[in-house]
């Protein structure tokens, strides 16, 4: 799925305008959104940036309501509830940078050899343990596929080589990423 262009500047304005909202206690205005495909069901993840260090990532793996819905909520999720980092205070806002990653289905792992570094993203599963990583986060840290899975693996709070488990799933997916630049 490719986004157009008007239609990232769309989901870019749904994350500033819901933040804004948050932040001065204004009821969000109505969204005018013709697009048909920001209405399809689609995961996704917001990130925050500030003076280009995180300061907020969160997101939907599964497609579970409406693209724009959840760009929104991930939106407050990022600013307001990520527990790495205390929520986005009005000051910040002008200072912050928007990214925002629409994801495709989940794809099960069968050989190290699928993942591929700066396409995929990865997200493992073992027992109640569970972590996702973004395509763009192998290539900022110029990492191999094998590290790529170690630290999707650290992530997830488990052993760097807990991917090796028969009873752990990996995952990959694809993303189309876009932001503020």
């Amino acid at each position: 799925m490719a986004l157009t262009d008007l239609e990232k500047k769309a989901l870019l304005d749904v994350v500033r305008k819901t933040i804004e909202a948050r932040l001065t206690g204004r009821s969000l205005t109505e969204l005018h959104l013709s697009s048909e495909v920001l209405k399809e069901k689609k995961g996704a993840f917001v990130t925050l940036k500030k003076h280009s260090h995180l300061r907020g990532c969160i997101g939907y793996i599964e497609a579970r309501k409406p693209l724009y819905k959840t760009v929104g909520e991930m939106a407050l999720a990022a600013a307001f509830d990520d527990p790495r980092f205390p929520p986005l205070k009005p000051d910040e806002l002008k200072n912050i940078t928007v990214e925002i990653s629409v994801l495709s289905p989940l794809k099960e792992v069968k050989n190290i050899d699928e993942i591929e570094v700066g396409i995929h993203g990865l997200y493992i599963t073992k027992g109640f343990h569970s972590g996702l990583l973004l395509p763009q986060v192998a290539t900022e840290y110029d990492w191999d596929s094998l590290t790529f899975l170690q630290e999707t693996c650290y992530k997830a709070g488990l052993q760097r080589d807990a991917w090796k488990d028969k009873d752990a799933k990996v995952y990959k997916f694809s993303a189309e990423v876009f932001g503020e630049h």
